[in-house]
């Protein structure tokens, strides 16, 4: 199929279906005409956050790169790691790497690098604090369930 530009109008070629012992295919040529119109009605939807962070992660954030005024956020990525052979990582970071899809929320830069960024999709970031730990906890929708190790794996 081959299709050609003219001012406003577009050429179309096309091969017939082939038959066998036929001979050769026919061409066929025809002129479409396309017009441009304005839609003012139309709804945008709106797309799906790679991350989402709980205010509590967004205080917890911005508290920790008060103290370190070089670095711009934090990126999340992954490593091997237990059963599943995957669990998340947290650090500083200073400028966006190439590949890492950004999430901007409430003042607060968060980093995905490109090897998290399918197994993050959807997830909530969280700080939670109780009597004996404070950390971050990530509620990932694409994890079915956990193994004794505490690491999580998708099914």
């Amino acid at each position: 199929m081959r299709r050609c530009v003219h001012g406003e109008r577009l050429r179309h070629l096309s091969c017939g279906p082939r038959h066998q012992g036929a001979g050769p295919a026919r061409m066929s040529a025809s002129l479409v005409r396309a017009t441009v119109r304005a839609v003012s009605k139309r709804k945008l939807q709106a797309t799906r956050a790679a991350l989402t962070l709980t205010p509590s992660a967004v205080n917890k954030i911005k508290q920790l790169l008060k103290d370190k005024p070089e670095h711009v956020g934090v990126k999340v990525g992954v490593r091997t790691r237990g059963c599943n052979g995957l669990s998340y990582t947290l650090e500083y970071t200073k400028t966006k790497g190439d590949s890492d899809e950004e999430v901007v929320q409430d003042g607060v830069r968060v980093f995905i690098e490109k090897k998290a960024q399918l197994t993050l999709l959807g997830t909530e970031m969280d700080y939670v604090e109780d009597k004996l730990s404070s950390e971050f906890v990530f509620n990932n929708p694409n994890i079915k369930g956990t193994c004794g190790c505490g690491e999580s794996f998708n099914i």
